[in-house]
């Protein structure tokens, strides 16, 4: 548990919300305190409905990332694409 009330509310606030009966798509990335990374990503919907909801969870992700960093959007992007190449889809 985080000693952070601010991240704890977050917290309980995607867990009710992974109980929503009409969710579409999911994606739960989980960073370890040993910086493990762990991820899980779920979808009833194909073809051109999964790109696009993937995008928008990568957009949403990456528009939180810019607004608590001094990186730019476009910065980000880089430096996940460099990540995500590394990592390896179990």
């Amino acid at each position: 548990m985080s000693d952070d009330p601010d991240f704890e509310e977050v917290r309980e606030q995607a867990t009710s919300a992974l109980d929503a009966e009409n969710l579409d798509s999911i994606y739960l990335g989980l960073l370890h305190e040993d910086g493990a990374p762990e991820f899980y990503f779920g979808s009833t919907v194909d073809g051109r409905e999964l790109h696009g909801a993937a995008i928008d969870q990568l957009g949403m992700l990456t528009r939180v990332l810019a607004d608590r960093s001094d990186l730019t959007t476009e910065e980000l992007a880089d430096l996940a694409a460099e990540r995500a190449d590394e990592l390896a889809v179990q």
